[in-house]
């Protein structure tokens, strides 16, 4: 067997370490299942063990008020990139948990209001599948 290196992505900040589950407003047409992502029509969001996420974006600094939030948002986002999520009618309701996740967590209702006003206006590039990770090659 042949040695071509390795593929990977770079970027990320966080892996999970064991798996997450959440039920969100968030239910799709059919049952989505992917690598490290699966959402039901029910809304029964699960995150896999191993899944890996950049935290909060832009000058946001990421804190244990946040951090699950982010995770939720990055996984959604993430099927919105690989079009089995619609960007169109499911973003605002993404950016609307995220903000519902950061005050359960303890971050102050005005503050939270800020990250739903960025995200809502400066968020939709990250749902584009043009905005996923490249893969890349080592050695090369």
């Amino acid at each position: 067997m042949a040695d071509n290196g390795i593929v990977y992505r770079s970027g990320y900040k966080y892996q999970l370490a064991e798996n997450y589950e959440l039920k969100i407003p968030i239910k799709p047409d059919a049952d989505i299942d992917s690598m490290f992502i699966t959402l039901d029509r029910q809304g029964n969001l699960r995150v896999k063990a191993g899944y890996a996420w950049d935290g909060t974006s832009g000058p946001v600094i990421d804190t244990p008020f946040n951090l699950r939030a982010s995770l939720v948002h990055d996984a959604l986002y993430q099927l919105m990139r690989e079009k089995t999520l619609s960007a169109k009618e499911d973003k605002d309701k993404a950016d609307k948990l995220f903000k519902k996740l950061v005050k359960e967590d303890g971050v102050p209702a005005p503050v939270a209001q800020v990250y739903y006003e960025a995200l809502k206006k400066l968020g939709k590039p990250a749902t584009k599948p043009e905005s996923s990770k490249a893969l890349k090659h080592a050695p090369k």
